[in-house]
């Protein structure tokens, strides 16, 4: 039986999406970080239990072939498959979406090619970075693994370049007029996190900073010499987080100077983009993303489309010109209302949105049946959940009460979304093709969509 500290010899089976590789020892699960499927290493246990152990790496006695240079070097370890090629990258992200419906059953449903992403490095077009005290000054980067100290680190591979220059810009600000930077331990102090947003398209760039209050000391000089050494900038923010948590954003958003949101464009409509609403961080691979759901959507004109978990709105108008109608419900109140501007920005006369729970589009939908004096049978369903999924009473809600003639799923979690098509199926949808799109390179996450049709003998 191992034991924490035993050192053993061990072969790298594969590599999950946290960047550990996995190795085997007496049908043991051990988790390895540092190594890459088909290394061979000697390793030192740090942690043993029943059903997996976790190992450092203590030496290389041979080398994988998928091993390569470190494509990112930041001590953060953020960046997963930064140990192996983008190609081998591609094909673990299929694999765990192959895997995801093997395990809930649907080992009969076909994964199909993952689209790659055309940008692998500097492709994020959002960030946010913790600030913090260390024993060289103020630090701006990012956690250390597994925990919540700040590595100095002002440059990243998938962040735009000219982040660094701003987060150069800032930290000499803060440092020349002492501001106080918030302690996560006391709860003392100001300046929590920097959070970046820019257009891929429109070049504009959003600058955000959380605080613990409603003010910054000096703000008119920090504005002055953000606008001045980056003119792309169009709005200034504080958001204010009080509050004791690890949340990063807190409720309230004040504007020191410009508007309060960037424009840019995504798959042919401009959009409307402000701090707290989602949107996806990779844009060039959400155009071909939004490109093949509207493909498997198979849009013959005269459908009426809910949009559920909408957002800004961006799925949804972007097929509003291939439907009858476009109705649109997201929790988010600021981004209903970006979406709803949106949509009279590009003309589009046919979508209409609401602020809600998606879980409540039931109350949603009945609501606009009473003000239109008639009944409103979605065609199409689109469900763009977080990470969690939807839930079963949504899912029984679309599937039972709306009955559409097709489902169509994007989902940044291979787990969840086979939980939920699993769910769908005995409601009597069958489950299309299913295909990764890699919004996230080097990290470990990848988006999919899919689209279920109604059964041709379910009523």
């Amino acid at each position: 039986m191992l034991k924490k500290n035993d050192k053993l010899s061990l072969k790298i089976d594969d590599l999950n999406h946290l960047g550990f590789g996995v190795g085997h020892h007496e049908g043991l699960a051990i988790f390895v970080p540092d190594t890459v499927m088909g290394d061979e290493c000697e390793v030192q246990m740090i942690k043993v239990n029943k059903t997996y152990g976790v190992a450092r790496l203590l030496s290389l006695t041979k080398k994988s072939e998928h091993r390569i240079a470190p494509r990112c070097t930041l001590p953060c370890r953020a960046c997963a498959y930064r140990l192996i090629s983008y190609a081998d990258e591609c094909a673990l992200k299929k694999k765990s979406v192959e895997m995801a419906f093997r395990k809930a059953g649907l080992s009969d449903v076909e994964i199909g090619a993952l689209i790659p992403s055309p940008e692998v490095t500097h492709y994020r077009n959002k960030a946010q970075y913790p600030v913090a005290t260390g024993k060289g000054g103020i630090e701006i980067g990012f956690y250390a693994p597994k925990s919540h100290r700040v590595l100095d680190a002002l440059t990243c591979e998938l962040a735009p370049e000219m982040f660094s220059d701003i987060l150069k810009l800032i930290r000499a600000f803060l440092e020349e007029y002492h501001i106080p930077i918030y302690d996560e331990e006391s709860g003392a102090g100001l300046v929590r996190h920097i959070y970046l947003r820019r257009g891929e398209v429109s070049g504009e760039l959003l600058v955000c900073l959380v605080l613990t209050e409603n003010s910054l000391p000096k703000q008119e000089e920090l504005v002055s010499r953000l606008c001045t050494a980056f003119p792309e900038t169009v709005g200034i923010l504080i958001n204010v987080n009080p509050e004791k948590t690890n949340v990063i954003l807190g409720d309230t958003f004040h504007t020191l100077w410009g508007r309060d949101y960037i424009l840019d464009t995504l798959a042919g409509v401009e959009l409307e983009v402000t701090a707290p609403s989602f949107y996806q961080v990779n844009h060039s691979a959400t155009e071909l993303l939004y490109a093949k759901a509207r493909e498997v959507t198979n849009l013959e004109g005269d459908e009426l489309l809910l949009d559920l978990y909408c957002g800004a709105g961006s799925i949804g108008l972007s097929m509003a010109d291939g439907v009858r109608e476009v109705i649109g419900i997201e929790i988010v109140p600021s981004a209903v209302e970006c979406a709803r501007r949106n949509a009279i920005r590009a003309g589009i006369e046919n979508a209409s949105f609401y602020a809600a729970d998606a879980s409540d589009a039931e109350q949603i939908l009945r609501t606009t049946e009473l003000a239109r004096g008639e009944d409103i049978r979605p065609d199409i369903v689109i469900l763009d959940p977080p990470r969690k999924g939807s839930t079963e009473k949504l899912l029984s809600f679309i599937a039972n009460t709306l009955s559409p003639s097709r489902i169509v799923y994007i989902s940044c979690n291979p787990e969840t979304l086979a939980r939920d098509c699993a769910f769908l199926r005995p409601l009597g949808y069958d489950i299309g093709v299913v295909t990764p799109v890699d919004l996230f390179p080097m990290s470990g996450h990848v988006e999919s969509v899919v689209c279920l049709e109604r059964q041709s003998d379910v009523i």
